[in-house]
């Protein structure tokens, strides 16, 4: 894991508000994540977890401090560059799978290929390579009603590789799924953090946590623990 970080955050601080009024929900926040890292953030409601997550996926700016991504600088980037940068260099899974309803699974996963204007053969292959990445080349022609919550999650997860991105973002990745589908999503994260991938998951469940390499744990806007855990996947 040489090489400049794929996440390098710097003294990130998030204020909502002003005044006496004014919320602090990052007060310094400091982090590295090397490439091929996977970590878990943690942290109750109110710790700053989910402001945290939205800077990092660049879905929000910073108040002060700085968020290099892949070498860039994107904590002080306008809404047009953030989106490509967003597009390009992030590849997100979320609790719920926002897949297309009656489309394939394979257009699902072609989807953003699309937007980048990449031409149909070329997305055709990455995205087939994609879903076999996760497990799924035999369900490419079902639609998200045949199938079940965790291939459906393994879909979003096809789709968040296709674009090659430098970072893996997860929230709550296993929220809406039962045990069985929830140990099968996370054996495809252990796969791929195996094989290099960079994963950042944001979760409340600490079983969830533990099979991640490190463990990063918030509260009130600060880290409160960054270890390294013992039983990782990985």
């Amino acid at each position: 894991m040489s090489g400049r970080p794929v996440l390098d955050v710097r003294r990130l601080t998030k204020v909502y508000g002003a005044g006496e009024a004014a919320v602090h929900a990052l007060r310094g926040v400091s982090l590295t994540v090397q490439r091929g890292e996977y970590v878990a953030i943690m942290g109750s409601s109110g710790s700053g977890k989910s402001t945290l997550m939205n800077i990092l996926g660049c879905l929000d700016v910073p108040t002060g401090g700085r968020y290099l991504l892949d070498g860039v600088d994107v904590s002080r980037l306008a809404d047009r560059q953030l989106a490509l940068v967003r597009n390009r260099r992030i590849g997100f899974v979320f609790q719920s799978f926002n897949l297309i309803p009656r489309t394939t699974a394979l257009a699902n996963v072609e989807l953003p290929l699309a937007y980048a204007g990449v031409k149909a053969a070329e997305r055709r292959r990455r995205a087939v390579a994609a879903l076999s990445a996760v497990g799924l080349e035999g369900r490419a022609r079902h639609e998200p009603n045949q199938l079940s919550g965790g291939q459906q999650q393994r879909v979003a997860l096809a789709r968040a590789l296709v674009t090659e991105p430098a970072l893996l973002l997860a929230d709550e990745p296993t929220g809406n799924l039962d045990s069985r589908s929830t140990e099968d999503v996370l054996g495809v994260f252990a796969e791929l953090n195996a094989a290099g991938r960079t994963i950042v998951m944001i979760t409340h469940e600490p079983d969830v946590a533990d099979r991640a390499g490190r463990l990063i744990r918030l509260f009130d806007g600060e880290i409160a623990e960054d270890s390294a855990r013992a039983g990782a996947a990985a």
